[in-house]
């Protein structure tokens, strides 16, 4: 075999510089197929059912961070809305005809037939 350095016929390597450029910019183009990927994953992992096609409209930059990777925080604002607990109200227990038990629960009606006052 012969040595790769020696060898006349394999093609020079590419500077440093072109790499690095030919890498952001397959990383930018591959980053928000990643994003809309990695937030399917948060929110599986959060118990959130998202709608259809919700991740297709979402605007993938968003859930970049700075370095240009999918941000757990960017994620985490998006399905903000969709971890609100239900309401919870007061209990109305006694209240008008919601009472249970007591002499009073069940609803007296007044026979509108003269014969029966």
């Amino acid at each position: 075999m012969s040595d790769p350095q020696t060898d006349s016929d394999s093609p020079e390597p590419a500077p440093a510089d072109e790499v690095d450029t030919v890498r952001a910019e397959v990383q930018r183009e591959y980053s928000a197929r990643l994003a809309r990927a990695e937030i399917r994953v948060h929110a599986a992992q959060a118990g959130v059912s998202l709608p259809d096609g919700f991740v297709e409209y979402l605007d993938a930059s968003k859930l970049l961070g700075a370095d240009g990777n999918p941000s757990v925080v960017a994620m985490d604002r998006a399905l903000a809305s969709f971890k609100l607990s239900p309401p919870s109200f007061p209990q109305l227990e006694g209240v008008g005809h919601n009472r249970s038990g007591g002499p009073f629960s069940e609803r007296r009606t007044v026979s509108l037939d003269v014969r029966n006052r």
